[in-house]
């Protein structure tokens, strides 16, 4: 009797020291995320949660850069302030044994704005992992503006490639500096190791990472494709439970415009332009003719009215109020 007492003590030891040990591993992670973004110097648009098992980075995925000047294949997207957008990152991360990837963002920079891999909408799949998908290339036809983002579908601004433009604004710039992290709780650095060494060819994995002394595990940007986090290498329990940036609805309901077309071969001379009064407006040219998206807050919450000629329409005018859920 007194074994098997003594047995069972043991055990409910055991279990309570892995539960304060994963604990611990939690507010380890937890600081870790918090510190990233706070270092940075973006805790004053950026907060950070944590539950149990996750860290909420929290924004509204408009970083204060400039925004789609420059860019040449635009698909006529905006960016608009998400509302409440968070990004969960798991606070336990643990390798798993084969990539994943989505068609959405596979994590968040430091600045609250969401991260895809190179692809325009998330086109890869597991199966195209392993090879270079060249007509997707954002960087490559000329979708992504300098700062290596642009809006897409929810016109909602993020990052395809390195966040040059926010990279430049952080408070603590440098090697070993972490600008995002993945939704699978590993850290993203910019192209070269933390102590400042280059990354030798061939090191980094079909995700863009490798392992890490502190965290088991890191991603990458890089200077050719994929760029940035291609896919996600640690293990996600539900990766379609992951967020999104939903498209704009129309303000008395139901949906708003079709997506947007690349013009075919381009436009020229592409400006994204915000004024004092939260106009924002995007000009630019195809074959001669004059486009543009003008949009500004409606005076309701969470609302803009638009008024657009664009390629995509034929150069007609629409006007609309639309609206964020």
């Amino acid at each position: 009797m007194r074994h098997h007492l003594l047995q069972r003590g043991l055990a409910v030891l055991v279990g309570l020291c892995a539960t304060a040990g994963h604990a611990h591993e939690s507010a380890t992670h937890c600081e870790a995320v918090t510190k990233s973004v706070s270092d940075a110097g973006f805790d004053d648009v950026v907060t950070v949660t944590c539950t149990d098992n996750q860290a909420l980075i929290a924004g509204d995925t408009y970083p204060d850069h400039e925004m789609m000047t420059g860019i040449i294949g635009t698909n006529e997207q905006v960016p608009v302030p998400a509302v409440n957008y968070a990004s969960p990152i798991t606070l336990e991360p643990v390798s798993g044994t084969e990539p994943h990837t989505r068609d959405a963002a596979l994590g968040v920079a430091v600045n609250g704005v969401p991260i895809y891999d190179y692809t325009a909408g998330g086109e890869m799949s597991q199966a195209d992992l392993g090879t270079y998908q060249a007509n997707l290339d954002t960087v490559a036809t000329g979708q992504l503006d300098a700062c290596g983002g642009h809006a897409g579908r929810g016109d909602d601004y993020h990052y395809h490639a390195a966040p040059t433009c926010m990279i430049d604004q952080m408070a603590n710039k440098g090697p070993d500096a972490i600008i995002g992290w993945a939704f699978d709780g590993f850290p993203i650095y910019a192209d070269t190791n933390p102590d400042g060494s280059a990354i030798a060819t061939g090191v980094l994995d079909v995700c863009n990472g490798q392992a890490d002394d502190v965290f088991g595990y890191r991603y990458h940007t890089s200077e050719g494709a994929p760029y940035i986090i291609q896919c996600l290498m640690g293990e996600v329990p539900d990766i379609d439970a992951l967020p999104r940036v939903r498209p704009l609805g129309a303000a008395e309901g139901g949906q708003g415009p079709e997506a947007g077309q690349p013009p075919r071969g381009g436009v020229d001379d592409l400006v994204f332009v915000q004024d004092d009064d939260g106009t924002r407006t995007m000009t630019y040219r195809y074959q001669g003719g004059d486009y543009y998206i003008k949009y500004a807050p409606s005076g309701t919450e969470n609302c803009y009215n638009f008024e657009t000629r664009t390629v995509t329409n034929g150069g007609a005018l629409f006007e609309q109020e639309l609206c964020r859920e």
